[in-house]
């Protein structure tokens, strides 16, 4: 390599001539001229730091090819079409690749033979192919450069077996040097990265991953988060945003709900055709939609400068995952706000997935998601945790830009809970989810806490003072913390460990974050918060709840079987003033729109006219035909009277989100026949029972009033089955 290669003035001249940059970012400059000095180079650089500069301009620079080896198509062709707008040579870039025709493939060998191509662009799946090894050790490879690095290690977020395989490729095609390079990688995943390609005495540049334009936010995830991510995105009209789901269905049918309530957006994952997601991208990426919904096969190498928004709909599988997702907002440097929706049972559902993988895989998979898990319900400022992550400290007391740190909350000293906790773990052995283990500390009796005798302890009732919520982040606190065990084979399980026993004799003080704990926030939520999600007509509010009680004694109902709460809530936010509009009331189904309906329209309008209301039916989310494939299946399975816990599995589902999904279909209106089921679960009199309560002396649904009127005799399932009952055979 001559000197006048590696001088930086002919270097920056050669970045303003072919990138039109004055100058360069970061530690761009040096990684270039470390490569172009023939020396092994690993980069670790965050999104939006320029990491395919740092080959991109030295394969224009050097004598031969450079080999380019990326794990998506997409990202192949985005990045070969931007290297042909800084050319005249339209052959500078290609990519081989199984998208290319026969006819194609040749053309591009003929353009590389011929000199006109200076970066190649390969999956690693295609780079194993006899033919294309054969082809390239025809030609002068100036250097090998493999992006997305971080898919080598089994302790990435994205691991690709195919990756494993690369070193010993490069070995057959010939050496070169290598750089490779990651936006996200710990100091585990880079060690593992540089020994499985053989470059641990690489030259590494690791720049600092802080994205200080980048807002990050939590908030709790329930069955209001479609209606809230449609008033955020209408909030910010006109900006572009990302929304990652974890599963193709969620992605289509979120993506329907968006077009439905007039906001442009495509859907995008690896179950489409390959060229309605070349579309969908495209259309992205050239601002004909503002925003695309997709599982994490889409964004990775995705050069869009100005996305404002990300929203992670589902809790990723783990904190490089997370981070690079994120980071895919304001890479322009200008606004970003990374917003990601958490409930606890997201991390049990995707603890669930891992069943049936190798146990090695199982305990990989278990350890990032305690991290994410972590990360989610810390009280600590995000950027901290995410920075010490990938083994970089953030020293500031406040980062100010994420919602710890913009809306502390309050920690309350769990040391001693903590200890209890792990002691009754001890007690009751290996054999039990931290459900029950929550439930024998606050008291609660369910059928296994019966069964197993557990009521009987010295530590049932130990917290009842502290409720269940508590309890559930004291003890995920002891698994964050390494002191309890989770069995991977029988899934859900805990036990205590050695650590565990050594805090018992050895506490060291423990804060909990109360305010932080989701579920006590969705709970709440869904108490107290309208479903519009607004502020209600709180006068309206009031006459709708004295029309109710009309209705209720005119039918000699109770109220709550006409319209719960919410569903009035709502109505004071929507103003319904039709059957169409009140069957978008959460809550309300066509039975009941129709069969209760008409008096609450006729008095919603004459108060909207009183009052000169302007309704904001903008913000009113229509429903998408078809949506409810859960809805039908159930329905049709209890009419086929199957029993619930094949339709749970069928769905699967637990049984307590069965029972959630029944009740949401009766509250709708629709009526359920259960008592085929209801017949072999419990007994006549105990069904009685509870019904009698429902009918004679409940002043609400509320499941708690229930429980602590009919007393410790009755489980919560058994209340739930024929309150459910009751409501069918009263109220709809």
């Amino acid at each position: 390599m001559s000197q006048a290669l590696t001088d930086r003035n002919l270097l920056r001249e050669k970045l303003k001539e072919y990138f039109g940059f004055n100058s360069f970012k970061g530690n761009q400059e040096e990684v270039i001229l470390n490569l172009l000095s023939g020396r092994d180079t690993f980069v670790l650089m965050p999104t939006g730091g320029g990491k395919s500069l740092c080959y991109q301009l030295p394969a224009l620079m050097m004598d031969g090819v450079a080999i380019i080896i990326s794990p998506l198509i997409a990202l192949m062709k985005n990045q070969v079409d931007a290297m042909r707008t800084f050319s005249d040579n339209s052959g500078i870039a290609h990519f081989l690749n199984s998208s290319l025709s026969r006819a194609a493939v040749q053309q591009v060998r003929d353009e590389v033979l011929a000199g006109k191509t200076k970066l190649l662009y390969f999956a690693p799946e295609s780079l194993t192919k006899e033919d294309n090894i054969a082809f390239l050790q025809k030609i002068k490879i100036s250097f090998y450069a493999i992006d997305e690095a971080h898919c080598i290690s089994e302790w990435g977020h994205d691991f690709r077996p195919e990756y494993r395989r690369i070193r010993p490729i490069i070995n057959d095609i010939g050496q070169a040097p290598l750089i490779t390079l990651t936006a996200t990688a710990t100091p585990k995943v880079q060690m593992d990265i540089q020994k499985n390609l053989g470059m641990t005495d690489a030259v590494v540049f690791k720049s600092s991953f802080n994205r200080p334009n980048l807002f990050y936010e939590l908030r709790p995830k329930n069955n209001d988060t479609d209606r809230e991510i449609i008033r955020y995105i209408k909030q910010n009209e006109g900006k572009s945003g990302i929304i990652y789901c974890l599963s193709r269905k969620k992605v289509e049918e979120l993506a329907e709900l968006l077009v439905a309530n007039n906001i442009k957006a495509r859907a995008y994952h690896a179950g489409m055709d390959a060229q309605t997601r070349a579309d969908n991208q495209d259309a992205f990426l050239m601002e004909g939609v503002d925003v695309i919904v997709a599982t994490i096969a889409f964004g990775m190498g995705i050069d869009k400068p100005d996305v404002r928004f990300v929203i992670h709909y589902d809790i990723p599988k783990s904190l490089e995952g997370y981070y690079q997702e994120t980071g895919r907002a304001g890479r322009d440097g200008g606004e970003g706000h990374c917003l990601t929706f958490y409930n606890y049972k997201d991390i049990q559902k995707l603890e669930k997935f891992m069943q049936g993988k190798p146990v090695a895989e199982q305990e990989i998979g278990k350890l990032l998601l305690l991290e994410t898990e972590s990360y989610a319900e810390s009280a600590m400022c995000r950027r901290k945790t995410l920075l010490h992550y990938f083994g970089e400290e953030y020293n500031e007391d406040g980062c100010g830009a994420c919602d710890n740190c913009c809306n502390p909350r309050p920690q309350v000293d769990a040391t001693q809970d903590l200890v209890k906790a792990l002691q009754a773990l001890r007690a009751i052995g290996d054999k039990f989810k931290m459900e029950h283990l929550v439930s024998l500390l606050v008291g609660k009796t369910t059928a296994a806490i019966k069964s197993f005798g557990h009521a009987k302890l010295e530590w049932f009732g130990i917290g009842k003072s502290k409720g269940e919520r508590h309890w559930s982040a004291v003890v995920r606190q002891g698994l964050i913390m390494g002191l309890i065990n989770k069995n991977i084979e029988n899934y859900g399980l805990i036990s205590i460990n050695e650590a565990g026993e050594a805090y018992i004799a050895k506490p060291t003080k423990v804060m909990v974050a109360q305010d932080r704990d989701y579920d006590e926030e969705e709970r709440s939520a869904e108490a107290s918060v309208p479903k519009g999600g607004g502020v209600a007509d709180e006068q309206l509010f009031a006459m709708l709840k004295d029309l109710r009680r009309k209705v209720a004694q005119k039918h000699d109902l109770p109220p709550f079987v006409i319209f719960q709460d919410p569903s009035l809530q709502d109505m004071a936010i929507q103003y319904p003033i039709t059957i169409e509009e009140m069957q978008n009331i959460s809550g309300v189904g066509v039975g009941k729109a129709n069969k209760f309906g008409k008096e609450f329209i006729e008095l919603i309008k004459v108060y909207v006219e009183e009052n000169d209301i302007i309704r904001p039916q903008d913000m009113v989310v229509k429903s998408v035909a078809n949506k409810a494939g859960n809805k039908i299946f159930i329905i049709q399975s209890i009419d086929r009277q199957m029993d619930f816990e094949d339709i749970a599995r069928a769905k699967n589902l637990t049984f307590d989100e069965l029972l959630t999904e029944i009740e949401t279909i009766v509250n709708s209106g629709t009526k359920l026949n259960i008592q085929y089921y209801l017949s072999d679960y419990m007994d006549e009199d105990r069904i009685e029972d509870i019904y009698l309560y429902f009918k004679e002396d409940a002043e609400s649904d509320s499941l708690d009033e229930a429980l602590e009127e009919l007393g410790d005799e009755y489980t919560e399932e058994e209340i739930r089955l024929v309150r459910i009952k009751f409501l069918c055979e009263v109220g709809n």
